[in-house]
């Protein structure tokens, strides 16, 4: 089959032999879509914003690459809302990178007891956006990481979806060591600085598919144990609104537990 008469799907993939578009054409397919939303007469200050979020994370990837082969770095990948922007930017700049392999690097830190649809949603888009997922149940996140740089460790930064408004995230910039008795690893967080609207402004513009337990409410995926459905969110009878009516930063993690 040719790539003329090969038929789009969702995120610009096309249907190739194996379900999946190859990688290179894939990056630029979505290089292509995120320079038209860049240059598109946007109609509200909320997008004009994201889109100049979206050109300091692509400089953030680019310096990446600078500063590191494609070999030395990874992506933390959990299919949440925040990793999934990072993952569209960082796919939509490698759509020039020199040296792409046929699959990126990436570790998913499962959480305890994790949600089915978050786990399908994962193993779906690592297909479908060709990451290699090596995959990490662990209580402790310095753990996992210290464990997948055993079995890994050509890694040297690993980029990551924490934003400013996260536990922990307030003092982060764009690239930052790893300290504290954590394993040595350079941190590279392109979204650092970006909202909560900002985000859903993006997967809704782009038409980015997203786990569907945003849809029932949740704004914050944990584990079944730890996180609910957000309540101010809530429309009563156990119904709720979607995650990307929420507008305040600081009723994102609402839902959870911890």
């Amino acid at each position: 089959m040719t790539d003329a008469a090969q038929e789009p799907l969702a995120n610009g993939a096309t249907n190739g032999a194996n379900g999946c578009t190859p990688l290179r054409a894939l990056c630029i397919s979505l290089r292509s879509r995120i320079e038209a939303f860049l240059q598109e007469d946007l109609e509200t200050e909320k997008l004009r914003t994201v889109r100049a979020q979206t050109r300091i994370a692509l400089n953030v990837v680019l310096e990446a690459f600078d500063r590191y082969p494609l070999s030395a770095l990874s992506l933390s990948y959990n299919g949440g809302k925040d990793c999934l922007v990072l993952l569209i930017i960082y796919l939509a700049a490698l759509s020039t990178h020199p040296d792409l392999p046929s699959y990126l690097e990436s570790i998913y830190i499962v959480p305890p007891h994790p949600f089915p649809e978050v786990n399908t949603f994962v193993a779906s888009s690592s297909l479908s956006y060709h990451l290699s997922l090596t995959h990490f149940s662990r209580e402790s996140m310095k753990a996992a990481f210290a464990d997948y740089l055993k079995v890994k460790p050509e890694v040297k930064a690993i980029f990551v979806g924490t934003r400013r408004t996260d536990p922990h995230g307030g003092k982060l910039t764009h690239f930052d060591p790893t300290d504290g008795g954590w394993p040595p690893f350079m941190r590279i967080h392109p979204v650092i600085d970006w909202h909560y609207t900002e985000i859903w402004e993006f997967i809704r513009h782009l038409e980015i598919p997203y786990c569907e337990l945003y849809d029932m409410g949740y704004t914050s995926l944990g584990g079944t144990t730890d996180t609910k459905p957000n309540p101010a969110l809530s429309i009563g009878d156990g119904k709720y609104k979607p995650a990307y009516e929420l507008v305040e930063d600081d009723e994102e993690r609402l839902g959870r537990d911890r």
